[in-house]
C-alpha cells in the first residue's frame, strides 16, 4: 500500500543519530519504508519495487517519487514493506540503477538494491565499552582471503585464537560493494553496501558482534577518496565529482564545489552509519591526503565529530584513524591547535626504514631510506621527514610531530599496501630469508612506543604473497588493468620476474593464507612480545611520554632511550649486522632478549635486548 510523506514518520521526525538521510529506510516501529534520493541531475525519479526472480518472471511496479521543493531530493513511502524488497531507481525514464546509498546488493554491482532492517541485526554486545587507544593492537585482514571460505561467517571462529595471541583490534579491509567476488575492496562503488560475496549486511553484523564476544575492536577499513572505476553511476545522480583536483584514482570526489553540502553529508552518514548501526569500534580512512576539500571546517574534523557523537550516545570507546603519507601533524592535532583531531595516524616512515635497511632494497620511495641512523630515528620519533629533503620527491617534506606521544601513530613491518604492491606480492618472510632479522623486525614494532599493526599470517611466518587481485567485468578495464601492472613492473618482468594477472582467479586463490603451513616458533614469539607489549609498554604509554633519544654505532648497532611520564626509562640496544657487537643491554630489569642476547655480554649478529629501568 502506498502513504502519503505525512501518514507515517519521515525522516525529519527521526532523530538524525539513528538514520541515513537517504536510501530505504525503517519508520522507528518498521511499518514502513521510507526512500530517498539526491538526483538533481533529474527532473523525474521512479522507484521500481521488483518481486519474484527472472526464473519466475520479475513482477515490477513503479511508484513516483516526490521531489522536495528544493535540493534535488526525491521521496517515497510505502507500508509492509518486507525485509530484503528489492528495487531500483530510474532516472527520466532511463535505465535501472541501483541507490547510490544501498545497503544490499544480492545480486552485486549490476543488480537491484534490496531493503535491509538494521532492527533485525541480533545484537549481543551491550556490555561492551570498546578498548583504550593506547591498548590497542590491531590485525589487519582481508575478508576474502583470510579463509579458505571468504566469508563475514568463516572468520568468527578464529576470532578467540587472535584475541589469544594478544591482539586487541581487528581491522577489516574494505567491504564496500565491488564490482564481482574478488577484490582489495578498495574499488568499491557502493560504500553504504556491504559485499554480497562476503555474506552481506547480516553477516558483517555477526561478524562484529562476535569481534566483540572475543574481547577485540573492530575496525573497517574505508573510502572516501575515490570510488571504482566499474558500476559507478553517481555521476548520473548529481554532482559526486569534481574537476577542480585530480587523485591517482581519476576525478576526486566534491566536497567543497557546487553541490558538495549532500556529498559531504553521504560520506558522513555513512560514517556514522559504520559506527552506529554496525556497531563499528573504529574506522580507518584510507589516504585521506587524496581527500581534497579547502572548505573551511574540514571533513577529516567532521567524521571525527561523528564519531565522537556515537560515543556519547553509545558509552562505547570510538576511534578514527587516517592513512597518510603527507607526514603532517596536523592529521592528529586537536582542533584547538589548527588539527583534524583524528585519534592516530598511519606511518610509513617506521615501516620504510626498517625495510630498506633489512632488505637493502632502494627502488622507487626506499631509496630515502635504509641507514641505522634512520632505523634508529624511526623507533624514536614517527616521521623521519619532518620538513627534511626528500631525494624521491626531490622536495622538502613532512613537518615536526613534536610533542605528539607515539600511541598516536601506527606502524608496521608489514601492510595490504606493503606487501600487495610489489611485482609479486611477496611477504618479509620470503625476502628476508633470515630468521633473525625476522625475529628483530618484530621485536622493534611490537616493543616500540607506537601501535602495532600486524598484518593477517605475519603471525605466523606466512610465507604465500598477497598481490593485487580484481574481478571487473569489462574486457576493456581488464585489459587496461593488466598493461597498467605490466608498466608499472617493467623492470622486473624485463630481468625474468613473473608478474601474477590481477585479474585471473588463480591470483587470488594463491593469496588465501596457507593456516596448515603455520610456524609454531613464530607465533609463540609474536605471543610473548604482545604479552611483555600488554604488561609492560601499555602502562608507560598511560603515564605519558618524556622523549627520547638515540644513538648508533655506525651501520652495525642502534641505541634508543625512551623516557616516560612517570621517569621510567625503556632502553632498546640492537646490533644490526652478521658480526657480534660491543654493545651491551642497557642496566635494568631485561624485558626481552632476541636471537641469542644476553645481559651484560656483547650483542650477537642480529640481537637486540629491551629493559626497563622503572621509576
Amino acid at each position: 500500500m502506498e502513504l502519503q510523506l505525512t501518514e507515517i514518520p519521515t525522516l525529519r521526525n527521526i532523530p538524525a543519530a539513528v538514520v541515513r538521510r537517504c536510501g530505504a529506510v525503517a519508520s522507528p516501529d518498521e511499518r514502513a519504508v521510507t526512500w530517498r534520493v539526491w538526483a538533481p541531475n533529474a527532473e523525474r525519479v521512479e522507484l521500481v519495487l521488483i518481486d519474484g526472480d527472472e526464473m519466475d518472471g520479475d513482477r515490477r511496479r513503479s511508484r513516483p517519487m516526490a521531489k522536495d521543493e528544493d535540493g534535488g531530493f526525491f521521496n517515497h513511502v510505502e507500508a509492509d514493506v518486507p525485509e530484503g524488497q528489492r528495487y531500483v531507481y530510474r532516472l527520466d525514464g532511463g535505465d535501472d540503477r541501483p541507490d547510490p546509498c544501498s545497503l544490499w546488493q544480492p545480486e552485486g554491482v549490476p543488480g537491484p538494491s534490496a531493503v535491509v532492517k538494521p532492527a533485525s541485526f541480533h545484537w549481543t554486545d551491550g556490555n561492551w565499552n570498546g578498548v583504550e587507544r593506547d591498548d590497542l593492537v590491531f590485525y589487519e585482514l582481508h575478508v576474502g582471503t583470510f579463509t579458505p571460505q571468504g566469508t563475514f561467517d568463516a572468520i568468527i571462529p578464529r576470532l578467540p585464537a587472535l584475541r589469544e595471541l594478544g591482539v586487541t583490534a581487528v581491522e577489516i579491509m574494505p567491504v564496500g560493494q565491488f564490482p564481482g567476488t574478488r577484490n582489495w575492496g578498495y574499488d568499491g562503488v557502493l560504500p553504504y553496501a556491504t559485499q554480497n560475496s562476503y555474506g552481506g549486511p547480516q553477516g558483517l553484523a555477526r561478524l562484529v558482534d562476535a569481534c566483540h564476544a572475543a574481547g577485540l575492536a573492530a575496525f573497517l577499513d574505508v573510502v572516501y577518496n575515490h570510488f571504482g572505476p566499474e558500476g559507478n553511476y553517481l555521476n548520473e545522480f548529481g554532482p559526486y565529482f569534481t574537476d577542480k583536483y585530480k587523485t591517482p584514482w581519476g576525478r576526486a570526489i566534491n566536497y567543497d564545489d557546487r553541490g558538495s553540502d549532500v556529498v559531504r553529508q553521504f560520506a558522513l552518514d555513512n560514517a556514522r552509519m559504520w559506527l552506529e548501526e554496525f556497531h563499528f569500534d573504529g574506522l580507518r580512512l584510507d589516504a585521506v591526503h587524496a581527500i581534497y576539500d579547502l572548505g573551511a571546517r574540514h571533513l577529516l574534523r567532521e567524521i571525527k565529530e561523528e564519531a565522537e557523537g556515537v560515543q556519547r550516545r553509545s558509552g562505547r570507546k570510538t576511534h578514527v584513524v587516517a592513512e597518510s603519507d603527507q607526514n603532517d601533524p596536523r592529521v592528529v592535532l586537536p582542533p584547538e591547535r589548527g588539527g583534524h583531531g583524528m585519534d592516530a595516524q598511519w606511518s610509513d616512515d617506521f615501516h620504510h626504514a626498517v625495510h630498506a635497511f633489512l632488505t637493502g632494497e632502494r627502488r622507487g620511495y626506499y631509496q630515502d631510506y635504509g641507514s641505522a641512523r634512520q632505523l634508529a630515528r624511526a623507533m624514536e620519533t614517527p616521521f623521519l621527514f619532518a620538513g627534511d629533503f626528500s631525494p624521491h620527491r626531490g622536495r622538502k617534506h613532512g613537518a615536526p610531530p613534536d610533542g605528539i606521544p607515539g600511541d598516536r601513530f601506527v606502524v608496521c613491518v608489514q601492510n595490504h599496501d606493503q606487501v600487495g604492491n610489489r611485482a609479486r606480492g611477496d611477504r618479509l618472510t620470503t625476502l628476508l630469508g633470515t630468521p633473525a632479522k625476522q625475529r628483530l623486525a618484530a621485536c622493534l614494532m611490537l616493543l616500540s612506543p607506537h601501535l602495532p599493526l600486524l598484518f593477517m599470517g605475519e603471525e605466523y611466518g606466512e610465507a604465500r604473497p598477497f598481490p593485487f587481485f580484481c574481478s571487473f567485468c569489462g574486457e576493456e578495464l581488464i585489459q587496461a588493468v593488466r598493461e597498467g601492472r605490466k608498466r608499472e613492473f617493467a623492470e622486473f618482468i624485463s630481468h625474468g620476474v613473473n608478474v601474477p594477472d590481477p585479474t585471473a582467479e588463480s591470483t587470488f586463490l594463491a593469496s588465501k593464507l596457507a593456516w596448515d603451513a603455520a610456524d609454531p616458533q613464530t607465533l609463540e614469539r609474536y605471543r610473548a612480545l604482545l604479552t611483555l607489549r600488554r604488561e609492560h609498554i601499555v602502562p608507560l604509554l598511560a603515564s605519558g611520554s618524556g622523549g627520547a633519544r638515540h644513538s648508533t654505532d655506525g651501520e652495525r648497532a642502534v641505541s634508543v632511550d625512551w623516557t616516560f611520564g612517570d621517569g621510567s626509562v625503556l632502553h632498546l640496544r640492537a646490533n644490526f649486522s652478521s658480526d657480534a657487537s660491543t654493545l651491551v643491554p642497557a642496566a635494568g630489569e631485561m624485558l626481552h632478549a632476541e636471537n641469542g642476547a644476553r645481559a651484560g655480554e656483547a650483542l650477537p649478529p642480529w640481537g637486540g635486548a629491551f629493559t626497563l629501568e622503572a621509576h
